[in-house]
């Protein structure tokens, strides 16, 4: 019996497999994203992150972004992602010039992650900082819905 057990057991391991949410556009250019927002009327979700050193950034991903639920919810938006990393070998020049702008421009608090949401006419409606690290996303989920 115990060698039935130690047989199928792995078998029933082989058929759970997580698939993984849907892959989201996140755009890197600010007046790319501006530009499709207005033609689309849609507002701008901007992520600040720092993808190669910040802990909550990297769990933020895959507690949230990395969800069905965020896919869903990301369809009322136009997606802009401002990586900060620590090695600027990550970026182009031009990338990391780009993302520098914006950070002074858009996280004066330079707090990491950032989110924040711009109107079409690039007016701040609403940000949101920080995560906990715990799994708890229904404030980012709150969040996002309330500021589509």
């Amino acid at each position: 019996m115990k060698f039935l057990l130690l047989f199928f057991l792995p078998l029933c391991l082989l058929g759970q497999t997580d698939t993984p949410a849907k892959e989201v556009d996140w755009l890197k250019n600010y007046d790319s994203a501006m530009h499709i927002s207005k033609e689309e009327n849609k507002n701008v979700l901007v992520y600040f992150t720092g993808s190669d050193w910040c802990p909550p950034c990297k769990m933020l991903k895959r507690d949230l972004f990395d969800t069905d639920e965020f896919y869903e919810l990301s369809k009322n938006y136009v997606l802009l992602y401002i990586d900060i990393p620590r090695n600027r070998d990550l970026l182009s020049t031009e990338q990391w010039e780009h993302n520098q702008g914006l950070f002074k421009k858009l996280n004066k608090k330079g707090v990491f992650p950032l989110l924040t949401v711009l109107s079409p006419k690039g007016k701040v409606v609403n940000e949101y900082s920080g995560y906990g690290m715990t799994g708890e996303i229904s404030y980012h989920l709150k969040f996002l819905e309330k500021n589509k």
